[in-house]
């Protein structure tokens, strides 16, 4: 049964969606009719309540990807389809410690809380204070962000290792860079990441993702992957199930890697086919590098 303070999502007939938050002697005014907060209140989630027209609403319950996309916005959306991937190639949960920059309207900031739970933590860093703001906001209406640090900071300050009101020495698991230049804050990450930490990135246009591989290129990072998640909904029809006309196509490029030092002993061991030493000399050739300089 939901209680007063709760977020519930009522759904009318001609599927019209609506999250609100129950208010103790409050109404919510809608063209089919009065909806009272008390009557809310007696009814259990997944039931129907009537409007003072008798037209019948279905209450539920908010899920995460409900409050992601019922935030307030005044910066570019991230879709619920990114934000899972990042959390798994991050390894956020119990007892890890997320860097987040920057903060935006808070969406992914709501996730990050979620899923770390009591024992995880996360920094998120935002430059302009409009936005750190608004990420505050959306959190408590949310109810999510006791496990959230939120600092208004530029990150070209870096991420706080030193600072007793921030990481105070303790270096973080990962970091989710969302920032228009991420290749300008590579060696703050590496300062404020634990060895071999994960690390993702999210950039909407491939000219920002080739600087990006650039700079990963002259290390220490490895693993590094480019890939954009399409979704393609289908009509849940039985009988004639088929492609639905429209999908969520791409929304960004999501950039993965980690840190990972390199020798000469690693490079010596290695096995190249005839594309991975094509592949390897284009590299170099970029890098300004020649083999003997690889193995000094």
């Amino acid at each position: 049964m939901p209680q007063y303070g709760d977020l519930v999502i009522l759904l009318s007939p001609r599927g019209k969606r609506r999250i609100l938050r129950l208010e103790e002697g409050g109404d919510w005014h809608t063209q089919d009719g009065i909806i009272r907060m008390s009557s809310l209140v007696e009814a259990p989630f997944g039931s129907e309540v009537q409007s003072s027209l008798g037209v019948p609403f279905r209450m539920m319950r908010p899920q995460l990807h409900d409050l992601i996309m019922g935030i307030k916005r005044q910066t570019q959306i991230m879709y619920p389809k990114d934000m899972g991937l990042i959390c798994l190639k991050l390894g956020v949960g119990a007892g890890r410690t997320i860097l987040e920059a920057g903060s935006g309207s808070g969406g992914f900031t709501i996730a990050l809380s979620w899923f770390s739970g009591p024992t995880g933590h996360v920094h998120t860093f935002e430059a302009r204070e409009e936005f750190h703001k608004l990420a505050r906001r959306n959190l408590a209406w949310a109810g999510v962000g006791s496990n959230v640090s939120l600092h208004l900071r530029d990150i070209a300050e870096g991420f706080g290792l030193d600072d007793p009101a921030i990481l105070n020495g303790r270096k973080a698991d990962a970091l989710f860079l969302d920032v228009r230049t991420p290749w300008e804050y590579l060696d703050h990450a590496l300062k404020a990441l634990v060895p071999g930490a994960p690390m993702a990135f999210l950039l909407p246009t491939v000219d920002q993702v080739s600087r990006l591989l650039l700079a990963l290129e002259r290390g220490p990072f490895e693993d590094t992957e480019v890939c954009e998640i399409l979704v393609r909904p289908w009509k849940p029809v039985p009988d004639r199930l088929r492609p639905a006309d429209r999908m969520n196509a791409h929304t960004g490029f999501l950039v993965f890697t980690r840190h990972q030092e390199r020798s000469p002993l690693w490079d010596e061991h290695l096995v190249l086919g005839t594309r991975e030493r094509k592949q390897h000399a284009a590299r170099l050739a970029r890098l300004g590098l020649t083999e003997e300089e690889t193995e000094d």
